[in-house]
């Protein structure tokens, strides 16, 4: 064989060595990314986790609850697919939530959300690095963040304006609107509260400019509601206004039942206790609050900061008129009152 031959061909071989190797280190290196990429896949995605607290009842598929979980939907997420919610009750016991929300934290959720001036003030108490998204009715008067716009801290969330925005005094007026021969409407409050004791000076003003005389009656936490109620009615009232507050909030039939069997007409900033046979009720769309909490969630878990989320407050008001619960009292509503109603249940 000639020279030339055997360097041809030894350069030929060079070549179709240095292809071959090439070609086999391409394709280690293409089944190494497909192997990562496949593991990747296999890899399952960390669910987020939710701690949810509230001193209410868990029966019935309450409307805090409800509300919070159509928010969530409406953002996408699938309870128990792609996110995870811990519910804590308190069944109407305000004692139950300490250690309640002490549970929460030990499972370190991504968020926290807590309903209830008391409740937030307990969840703080126990953590200051897991994010609060809060229902809350005045949340710097209570100490729970150092301003709406900014929070500051790890707590966000919906303020419901009680005490606020004279709605306290708004419903004294609409009660008188509804009963003109009335002198004396009495307040049912938590003392230990201070919203609903910005809410009973608020009523005082209110009424003293209408020549009314308001008679307030504390309720704590644990009180039996009939004898708070019975109370009421034996102080010879024409009307009562009632704050939010438990046993209130976790009873509204029980509310309603004992306020016919007293025949005492009521206003409520809770939709629910005319809805379930109060006389009127005035104040912030409570499902469309729950519901908003959903949206804070949603921010923080895409890595935004409680602080860096401004509180909002609740700016749907309605006007709910029984007309069913006026007819067993006896009464006859103000046409003017009707025509201001955003629902009449008849």
């Amino acid at each position: 064989m000639k020279t030339g031959d055997r360097e041809g061909g030894t350069a030929a071989t060079r070549l179709a060595d240095g292809l071959t190797r090439r070609i086999t280190i391409a394709g280690l290196a293409g089944l190494a990314a497909a192997r990562k990429q496949s593991s990747a896949q296999q890899t399952p995605a960390k669910i987020p986790r939710v701690g949810w607290i509230w001193a209410g009842r868990s029966a019935g598929n309450p409307i805090e609850a409800a509300g919070f979980r159509k928010g969530l939907k409406d953002l996408g997420y699938i309870e128990g697919q792609n996110i995870v919610v811990e519910y804590r009750f308190g069944e109407g016991r305000t004692d139950r939530i300490g250690d309640l929300a002490a549970e929460l934290v030990q499972l370190q959720p991504d968020v926290l959300v807590a309903l209830g001036d008391r409740t937030v003030l307990q969840v703080k108490g126990v953590t200051t690095n897991i994010p609060v998204v809060m229902l809350a009715g005045d949340p710097v008067g209570a100490g729970l963040v150092a301003g709406l716009a900014r929070p500051g801290g790890n707590i966000t969330g919906v303020s419901m304006m009680q005490g606020l925005e004279g709605l306290t005094g708004k419903r004294v007026e609409l009660l008188n609107d509804a009963l003109p021969k009335a002198t004396r409407i009495g307040l049912m409050f938590q003392p230990d509260n201070p919203t609903n004791v910005k809410s009973l000076t608020q009523a005082e003003e209110i009424a003293s400019r209408l020549g009314l005389v308001i008679r307030p009656f504390p309720v704590k936490p644990g009180d039996e509601l009939e004898a708070a109620i019975n109370a009421v009615a034996r102080q010879g009232v024409d009307g009562v206004e009632i704050e939010p507050f438990l046993p209130v909030t976790s009873y509204p039939r029980e509310t309603r039942e004992l306020l016919l069997k007293y025949r005492l007409p009521a206003i409520s900033e809770l939709r629910q206790v005319a809805e379930s046979g109060g006389l009127l009720s005035y104040g912030p769309n409570a499902f469309d609050a729950m519901r908003r909490l959903a949206y804070f969630v949603d921010r923080i878990l895409k890595g935004a900061k409680p602080a860096d989320l401004p509180v909002e407050q609740a700016t749907r008001l309605e006007l709910v008129v029984n007309v069913k619960t006026a007819a067993a009292l006896g009464l006859t509503m103000p046409p003017s009152i009707l025509a201001r109603a955003d629902e009449v249940i008849e």
